[in-house]
């Protein structure tokens, strides 16, 4: 067994039965993620529009493809053909864009909102506040092609497991307070929340999807 088909296999063991695992597959060449394929993954994350179309074009095509970096609107038009879900709209902008280039495609694509739950600058998302208008907004209503499935968040990059376990939390909350607004454009389903340093508190916060990469395919 590889080392890949034994992270993974190691990572699923703890996790509970209803969370999923998106392994992250960024800057990871395609015989890395051929590995992971093998080795039963089927659900993949990457942060770059340019690199996620590469890698659907060389990679086998029941893989579903999670976009969990920052998108540009201008980049949407690239993965509206075969993204499953993007983990991170961060303006009602994006939600727009994304329903129109949904459209051209025929098809409804699933999105999380992301949520700016840690203190650090370099991290997007929206506030709690701008969460709940968009999802009450007339606007969304009006999007035939998109549906809000859930939240995404990151916590702060740090050994603190308190403050961690803390940002977390608030996102659960957030997630189980925005239930009573479900409805047909939106619907508390996905909590994506966890990576290689957190997905253990995170599953125990309530996450229904981890973002792993160096804990699969070892550090860059």
């Amino acid at each position: 067994m590889s080392a890949i088909a034994q992270n993974i296999e190691q990572i699923e063991k703890g996790l509970k039965q209803d969370t999923k695992l998106i392994a992250v597959t960024k800057t990871k060449p395609v015989e890395l993620l051929l590995e992971a394929y093998k080795a039963g993954a089927k659900q993949f994350g990457e942060n770059k529009v340019q690199e996620m179309t590469a890698k659907y074009e060389a990679l086998p095509k029941d893989i579903v493809w999670h976009m969990i970096g920052h998108l540009q609107t201008n980049k949407v038009k690239y993965i509206a053909p075969f993204v499953s879900l993007i983990h991170s709209v961060d303006s009602p902008k994006l939600l727009k864009e994304i329903n129109k280039e949904a459209k051209k495609n025929n098809r409804i694509i699933n999105c999380l909102l992301q949520i700016y739950i840690a203190k650090e600058e370099t991290k997007f998302g929206l506030s709690d506040a701008e969460a709940e208008e968009i999802i009450l907004s007339k606007e969304l209503s009006s999007f035939e092609n998109v549906r809000i499935v859930g939240l995404m968040g990151m916590a702060s990059n740090c050994d603190d497991h308190e403050k961690i376990r803390a940002e977390f939390r608030h996102l659960k909350n957030l997630f189980d307070s925005l239930k009573k607004y479900d409805g047909d454009h939106s619907q508390m389903l996905e909590l994506s929340m966890g990576m290689s340093g957190d997905y253990g508190i995170a599953v125990e916060e309530g996450s229904t999807m981890v973002r792993v990469g160096s804990a699969i395919f070892g550090s860059r």
